[in-house]
């Protein structure tokens, strides 16, 4: 269920627009401050943003600037205003979309699921790979330790990513040679061995604490903890 942060200053808009979006299969968390919902960002695994600009404090436009230094997270405005420099301000704040109030149950679902699917998190969860403080993005073919980041070669993606999916599973130098070439090949088993070697040599140069991990288990292969 994916879940969006209402954010308005008028607590009978939040209830309305629960109201419109919970049949649609979301789940709502309604914040009236602006600098609340921001630490809401920080803790909860939030997909969509549906911000009110004009509120008492911090307004609308603020708020997504500061969304905008540590999220990607999609945002639409909310406001009663219908001038068009207010809609450029907006999307220069970081904003995705627009909504004008009033508004009805349709616009808003279409607006909601439109901006969705551009920005399909499944997709996004399926090409990383995280255990632990390792991050393995398919995307970019590159392994990542806190702040140090390593590109692969495409063989050694697919030993890393088959050794980090099932941390604790002793792979045989058989497994690993099928993961990496995906087809019947007559290459050496041991070079296997020489990918290995290039692996750890390039993370513990990156500062990866190798010795913790890729470790070999002796007369059958490598695991990776």
């Amino acid at each position: 269920m994916r879940t969006i942060l209402l954010v308005d200053d008028e607590q009978r808009m939040l209830n309305l627009i629960e109201l419109f979006l919970i049949p649609h299969g979301f789940r709502c968390i309604k914040e009236t401050s602006g600098k609340k919902a921001l630490e809401i960002l920080k803790k909860e695994k939030v997909s969509l943003v549906l911000l009110d600009v004009m509120m008492p404090e911090i307004d609308g436009w603020e708020v997504c600037e500061k969304i905008r230094e540590f999220s990607d997270v999609p945002v639409i405005m909310l406001t009663a205003r219908t001038d068009k420099l207010d809609l450029v301000k907006g999307l220069n704040s970081g904003a995705d979309d627009y909504i004008t109030k009033p508004f009805d149950e349709r616009e808003l679902s279409a607006r909601v699921h439109a901006l969705l699917r551009r920005f399909p998190e499944e997709e996004k969860a399926k090409a990383l790979i995280i255990y632990g403080d390792f991050k393995l993005d398919k995307e970019t073919y590159s392994l990542q330790y806190n702040d140090s980041k390593v590109p692969l070669t495409l063989k050694e993606f697919s030993i890393i990513e088959a050794l980090i999916s099932r941390p604790t599973k002793t792979f045989t130098r058989e497994q690993l040679l099928h993961t990496a070439w995906e087809y019947n090949t007559y290459t050496d088993i041991r070079t296997i061995d020489s990918h290995i070697r290039n692996l750890r040599d390039k993370l513990k140069t990156a500062g990866f604490p190798i010795e913790e991990f890729l470790k070999t288990v002796w007369g059958i292969g490598y695991k990776w903890s």
